[in-house]
Formats: C-alpha cells, sequence, structure tokens
C-alpha cells in the first residue's frame, strides 16, 4: 500500500460497502481526522490516510514556501502525490473488498486540495468530494471534461473568516466545478469559522454524504 492508513470499519456492515477515505491537513497525520467516523453515515468504511511527506509534528501532501507572497506550493510534489492518492485508493478499495462505484474523499485544507486534484485528474476512481477549507491547484492532468464527472457531486466548505486559505479560494474552485458539474457542485460558507471544521460544517458534510449514498441506490427512472 503507498501509504501509511487507519480504518474505521463500518458499522452497518455489508458485503460492499462504500468508502470515505478522509485527508487531513499539513502537518497532521492520519489520526487528526478519524475521530470525525463514528459522527458520519454509518454505512461508510472510514479510511484516514496519512500524507507521504513528514512536516513536523505531522506529514504534509506537499511543501510550501513560506518566504512567498502569497505562500507558494510546489506543483510537481502536488501531482506526485495526487498519484499515490490515486493508488492507494484503488488497492484499498480492493484490500477491503469496498464498492469501487461508492468511493468518496473528505479532506481538509492540503486534504482538500488533494481531494479535488484526484477528482479531476481521476474522475473514474471519485464518485464525490468534500473539500473543507481548500481551493483548486491548476496542475497538468486535471482537466476532466464534464461528460468525465457526469457521475460527480462535490461539496465545498469554508470558513468565511478562514486567514489560511480566503474564503475567496473556496469560492472560486466553485464557480470553476459549477461550470462542470452544474448543480452537483454545492457551495456553504459559514460566518464566524476560521480555518477549522465545526459542528455545523461536519453537519452539513455528514448530510450530504448520506444524501449521496441514499441516491446512489436509487432505481433510474424508466
Amino acid at each position: 500500500m503507498p501509504l501509511a492508513y487507519r480504518a474505521f470499519p463500518p458499522r452497518t456492515p455489508s458485503a460492499t460497502p462504500p468508502v470515505l477515505v478522509l485527508l487531513h491537513g499539513i502537518g497532521a497525520d492520519e489520526e487528526d481526522l478519524l475521530p470525525l467516523a463514528p459522527l458520519l453515515d454509518p454505512r461508510f468504511l472510514v479510511i484516514s490516510a496519512r500524507a507521504p511527506h513528514p512536516e513536523p509534528p505531522g506529514h504534509r501532501w506537499y511543501a510550501i514556501d513560506w518566504r512567498a507572497s502569497p505562500p507558494r506550493a510546489d506543483p510537481a510534489e502536488i501531482v506526485a502525490s495526487r498519484e499515490l492518492l490515486g493508488r492507494f485508493v484503488e488497492e484499498a478499495v480492493a484490500e477491503h473488498r469496498a464498492d469501487p462505484s461508492r468511493v468518496f474523499l473528505l479532506g481538509f485544507s492540503q486534504g482538500a486540495i488533494m481531494a479535488l486534484a484526484l477528482l479531476l485528474a481521476r474522475p473514474d476512481l471519485v464518485r464525490g468530494v468534500v473539500a473543507h477549507s481548500g481551493r483548486l491547484a491548476r496542475l497538468a492532468g486535471s482537466d476532466a471534461t464534464a461528460a468525465a464527472l457526469s457521475g460527480a457531486a462535490v461539496l465545498l466548505l469554508h470558513g468565511e473568516e478562514d486567514p489560511v486559505v480566503p474564503a475567496a479560494e473556496g469560492r472560486k474552485a466553485y464557480q470553476v466545478l459549477a461550470s462542470l458539474l452544474g448543480a452537483r457542485a454545492s457551495w456553504v460558507a459559514f460566518p464566524g469559522l476560521g480555518h477549522a471544521i465545526s459542528e455545523q460544517s461536519l453537519g452539513e458534510a455528514a448530510r450530504w454524504l448520506t444524501a449521496r449514498l441514499d441516491g446512489a441506490r436509487q432505481p433510474t427512472p424508466a
């Protein structure tokens, strides 16, 4: 397996469970978002992945040059981590005998950026993304068409007072994704919230994910 991870089994077992992959932010690790698992839909097999590069006290998906204004991400490292993440999702789904047609990602900050990057590069792997406090990274190989994304959905969540990734960056990401996904792209901003997941934003994510699972099982109208 290309990435270390922790798994939280579904509380409502099934033969081929849906998967939710949690992607942490810079300086955290696979333990950071794992406490969210019991608060999300019990049908999910939750897999919390560790980013590949050390960034004390945790890990990172890609390097940031904090000397630049605004800080500059390393696009080559994002692409390399995106490729690792794609392999990881494929192998984790096979390893746990999960449903490859119901793979969802929930990322925070750098993890949100990675989740959106993987969706745009490999829409065949990802059914839906919850991107919290993130933005879009313009990368080679991330030019998915509306047709390729026809089965995908995205929820972007952001604190209006985020000092790390401004809410304006999240809104720009939403506008780009809405042009590709239409009504399957959603944006919710939270007044007074900074660079953090709140009880309110987690509730929004949980409801959206449950609705996606329920919708995935609805029969197609004749």
